[in-house]
């Protein structure tokens, strides 16, 4: 098992390095007929492209699809679609002098210990460059779900302290930090704006709100909707907490407080509260599905750092280059790929195991 696929039904695997020719996927699985849009492709790729603002990293990728394979007349074949996102702004000299150092926090010395090698340039196949083949692909499902009337939406919950306190939607992409909230996200810039001056970098929390998934989606006892989309979003580099409804909450909660009351409403059985989170037993119960994570800042920093080489001979660690302070904006669309390829599959997957 090389960890480089995901899915049972609608399947991707991921290819690339960050310094390489580029990143692509081999997404299988997608039903014939759908229409594929590549501009709506590259416009989610655009999302979480590099380079969007002063608050992410300054590396110019354009991010642009090529499509090699499974679409044809503009509509998908049932065969395996091959995606490529080239690379082509490329500094791989910022990190010659980091070849034989393991960074803090990141991959390197994992990387090290399990292959007994890495490609030092960029961090290679765990650079969070590797999540443009995931978008490209959640960007397929999000058109196949966009049909059965199936919306994500997500947004940044938080950075360091500074957490909203209201929610539009239309706001999300009006502003670079990706908050729902007009008095919230200039704070959220300015944090950011700040951290990056000292040289350091800062993490936050992400939150997604799903409506229009039915009830009855998901398989019990292993692969529970929710423990799947768990290991969908924890997958992502950066990522550290994944919780659903009222998360770690519950903890503090009496029965009486946490349980959903179910009620019929509009002809439909549904709850009255969403605590759960609209998952219950690992099934979806046809009210929006809440997720929230946590990211991670950063590791890459201009501030001395101690670490030590190969050898385990201490040194002194100054990070270059091109890198973000905050990754949290770039990886709202990620998350929502990353959802959204679980959700495919898990309906596809209860449609061919229908009861007759």
């Amino acid at each position: 098992m090389s960890g480089n696929s995901f899915g049972r039904l609608f399947r991707i695997t991921t290819f690339g390095e960050s310094h390489g020719c580029g990143i692509g996927v081999v997404v299988d699985g997608v039903p014939s007929g759908v229409e594929i849009d590549v501009d709506y492709i590259n416009r989610e790729l655009k999302r979480r492209r590099p380079g969007q603002s002063s608050i992410s990293t300054p590396r110019d990728e354009k991010d642009k699809v090529e499509i090699f394979s499974g679409v044809f007349e503009g509509k998908s074949t049932g065969m395996p679609i091959a995606m490529f996102i080239a690379n082509r702004n490329i500094k791989s000299t910022d990190y010659e002098n980091l070849k034989d150092i393991f960074r803090p926090g990141h991959a390197d010395f994992g990387y090290y210990m399990r292959y007994r090698m890495r490609d030092w340039r960029g961090g290679g196949r765990a650079s969070g460059r590797e999540t443009a083949a995931r978008v490209a692909a959640g960007a397929i499902a999000k058109m196949v779900l966009d049909k059965w009337g199936i919306t994500i939406y997500g947004y940044t919950r938080k950075i360091g302290d500074i957490k909203i306190k209201e929610i539009d939607y239309d706001f999300i992409e009006k502003n670079p930090v990706r908050c729902p909230d007009k008095e919230t996200a200039p704070k959220m810039i300015a944090l950011i704006e700040d951290v990056k001056q000292e040289g350091d970098s800062i993490g936050g929390e992400i939150e997604l709100t799903i409506s229009g998934v039915e009830a009855g989606v998901g398989d019990p006892v292993f692969d529970k909707l929710d423990a799947v989309l768990g290991h969908a979003i924890l997958s992502i580099g950066g990522i550290k907490s994944f919780e659903v409804g009222a998360g770690s909450k519950v903890s503090e909660m009496k029965g009486s407080e946490y349980n959903d009351r179910f009620i019929k409403r509009k002809g439909k059985i549904t709850t009255h509260t969403n605590r759960a989170g609209g998952i219950l037993g690992g099934i979806s119960t046809g009210a929006d599905i809440i997720i929230r994570v946590a990211v991670r800042p950063p590791a890459s920093i201009a501030i001395e750092q101690d670490t030590v080489d190969i050898d385990g001979k201490k040194r002194k660690i100054r990070i270059k280059g091109r890198h973000d302070p905050c990754i949290v904006p770039r990886v709202v669309p990620v998350v929502e790929a990353m959802a959204a390829i679980v959700l495919l599959d898990s309906i596809l997957i209860k449609k061919a195991y229908a009861t007759v």
